[in-house]
């Protein structure tokens, strides 16, 4: 049956209609106009709030509803054309009003999305409709930045901005040092350090949830995603619980994807934490994620320079001059490989930014092309 909203929370949208209550979760007229795309006859506009086994809760002008997917778009479309948490949907209720078929998924702005754990060629939509990532990470260890780079790629492919967001700041001997270790690999990336103990750098936060905005908060397990989620909604809305004592491991306290909204009028997206994140599509992604070893590339003798062993190579002689960390060069040829050797079998739905195919072959120096003029 349809819900009433905000039982949770006691957010109070507002009395100016239904148009209002879908404004509140971000509809405006892009969305609307993209409805008009896939709209039929009877159906309905609505936002997923959250995601269960086989079912769905949807936010529809009338209030809240359990939707499932519709048959056909079960069997026709793809991992990466079912709904996710974000997602913006066309759907049918039923005429008792007890749940409603979800028959079409509104061409999306932006994906945070990943290869399924365990699955060499399905992708996993963790969110959808992302306005700004949250990427979290605590300071009750040292960071850990080639997670953090993997996550970047991921994130800016999403097509959403990421931002670096450091918990558990009161933990930490030295945040500002571990802040400045971090922007090292932060590229024009925001980073903050916070606590939510103490309330240091939580205005910073704050101003990212402006009204109608939607955030996910993207990590591991145990950085404190759940709890900032109840500092900004005000309520316990979300378990928490303590990290492993020794190697402050997570619990995996969150088990399901969920949006919600805040006093402030802005929309946040809580996930379960992450135990792996194999990258999907990161062609744009990594370029975005390494922009200084972009940068350097346009200036090595070799057009389709490897990095590796060629003379005048830009890269390498960055990091000889230790402007550049080996472990970063390491990392980016890492993650270039992952990239190009990830199986696409299903090209639909999942490539949002129109990144372009990423090689994994490497020129030998005799078979280089040199730049003209070089």
């Amino acid at each position: 049956m349809i819900r009433s909203l905000h039982m949770e929370n006691a957010v109070t949208i507002g009395s100016d209609g239904p148009d209002a209550v879908l404004a509140a979760y971000g509809w405006d007229s892009e969305i609307a106009a993209r409805f008009a795309e896939v709209e039929r006859a009877g159906s309905i506009p609505g936002r997923v709030v959250a995601e269960y086994r086989g079912a769905y809760d949807v936010v529809i002008p009338q209030g809240e509803i359990r939707a499932v997917v519709a048959g056909r778009l079960r069997r026709t479309g793809s991992a990466g054309e079912r709904p996710a948490v974000g997602d913006w949907v066309a759907l049918r209720v039923s005429p008792d009003q007890t749940i409603a078929l979800i028959e079409a998924i509104i061409p999306r702005r932006s994906a945070f999305v990943r290869k399924a754990a365990g699955e060499n060629d399905r992708i996993q939509v963790i969110a959808a409709n992302v306005d700004t990532v949250f990427i979290i990470d605590g300071l009750d260890h040292p960071p850990n930045l080639r997670r953090l780079e993997r996550y970047l790629v991921v994130a800016f492919e999403s097509g959403a901005r990421p931002v670096l967001a450091l918990s558990k700041a009161d933990l930490c001997t030295d945040a500002a040092t571990a802040v400045e270790t971090v922007r090292s690999i932060a590229g024009t990336t925001p980073v903050h350090a916070y606590s939510i103990i103490t309330g240091e750098g939580l205005d910073a936060i704050s101003r990212y949830l402006c009204p109608g905005t939607t955030i996910a908060l993207i990590g591991p397990s145990g950085v404190g995603k759940s709890t900032l989620v109840n500092h900004f909604v005000g309520a316990p809305v979300q378990e928490v619980r303590e990290v492993r004592p020794g190697d402050y491991r997570g619990r995996h306290t969150t088990t399901r994807r969920e949006l919600f909204r805040l006093p402030s009028g802005a929309l946040i997206i809580d996930t379960p934490g992450l135990r792996e994140l194999q990258i999907w599509d990161g062609a744009t992604g990594l370029e975005e994620a390494f922009a200084d070893i972009e940068e350097l590339a346009d200036q090595c003798r070799f057009s389709d320079c490897s990095h590796t062993v060629e003379p005048g190579c830009a890269v390498l002689a960055a990091v000889a001059a230790g402007r550049l960390t080996r472990e970063r060069l390491q990392s980016y040829h890492r993650l270039r490989q992952e990239i190009a050797g990830t199986p696409r079998r299903d090209g639909r739905g999942f490539s949002l930014r129109g990144s372009r195919p990423i090689s994994n072959s490497r020129a030998a120096p005799e078979g280089a092309r040199p730049r003209p003029g070089r």
